[in-house]
């Protein structure tokens, strides 16, 4: 698939048009199926290219999936912790986009408010990514497109069921469902639903591809669901709120009673970590249907499929 993302940015699922996210998956495969191979090349794709990565949140796999994978295509990667960068304290966003420009080819960032990645973009010269903010993950919703496609063979025409605290990760999926044609229903608790905005926006693309988007309290939606997901009902930020989240979010989950209305083939997706017995529950977790470890080292060959097209070596 001829598409050119060299020196774009990825903040949205929507930067990407349908193409671009089936390119980049396409690529991501092809990584997947070499492993090895890659390292053993001699003509490592990101020899001498060097990745910022800049956290004001923690992370498992945020980090060493960057990291690994920047190390396996013949690159390097730095972290830079909260106390390294203090975005927008120490030292302005926009100095500190326009000096790790000068130093680096690539900057991912893990941050709290979106509009922070919205301004190291704007001022960087080199690709930014998003690599979660309050707004979006794009980098996890390339790994469950990949996840389920594993799985299902395909992305077009299937039904997605999103079940839990209309989030980041809520919305990425969303807008990510509607550009490959996926059907998506989002569950959620009334007062708990995606951003209107949101659901609009993947209205409108989602009519391009022929997905239709749905938002409902009513878990009987997930019936016939070829996906069902969730995440946790207090993100970081939100822990003052967990206790008070329990009761109102306790019917919404995903075990026995959820995969007794989904399609019996139905994939389970969790982008983790995991509150065992509130989101999910163990058991079903470990089910042959559950997808959830595939999902966590897909992010890496996705994130390295991005990585290679932003800087134009894929």
């Amino acid at each position: 698939m001829g598409v050119n993302l060299k020196g774009r940015h990825l903040l949205s699922m929507l930067d990407f048009s349908t193409d671009e996210i089936l390119a980049v998956l396409d690529t991501a495969r092809a990584l997947k199926a070499k492993r090895g191979a890659i390292e053993a090349c001699s003509k490592l794709p990101l020899k001498d290219k060097t990745l910022a990565m800049i956290f004001q949140k923690p992370s498992l796999r945020t980090r060493v999936s960057f990291e690994t994978g920047m190390t396996l295509l013949g690159g390097h990667a730095i972290y830079l912790a909260p106390t390294d960068i203090s975005l927008g304290k120490r030292e302005t966003t926009e100095d500190i986009a326009l000096v790790l420009s000068r130093y680096v080819d690539i900057i991912m960032a893990r941050v709290f408010g979106h509009n922070i990645v919205v301004d190291l973009a704007k001022s960087a010269t080199v690709p930014v990514i998003n690599g979660l903010s309050d707004y979006e993950h794009p980098c996890q919703i390339m790994a469950d497109l990949l996840t389920v496609m594993e799985r299902k063979g395909r992305l077009k025409g299937l039904k997605g069921c999103y079940i839990g605290d209309g989030n980041n990760v809520c919305h990425s999926l969303m807008f990510g469902a509607a550009r490959v044609g996926m059907h998506f229903t989002a569950i959620t608790p009334e007062g708990y639903e995606p951003q209107r905005e949101v659901v609009q926006i993947a209205e409108k693309a989602g009519a391009a591809t022929g997905a239709k988007m749905t938002v409902t309290s009513d878990l009987q939606a997930a019936r016939g669901a070829d996906m069902v997901y969730t995440d946790v009902w207090a993100s970081m930020g939100q822990e003052s709120e967990a206790e008070a989240r329990k009761k109102i979010f306790k019917d919404y989950r995903i075990d026995e009673k959820t995969m007794k209305l989904a399609d019996k083939d139905c994939v389970i997706l969790h982008c983790l970590p995991a509150h065992y017995g509130d989101e999910i529950d163990y058991a079903t977790s470990r089910l042959p249907n559950s997808a959830i470890f595939d999902q966590a080292e897909n992010r890496m060959w996705t994130q390295n499929a991005v990585m290679l097209h932003l800087l134009g070596a894929a």
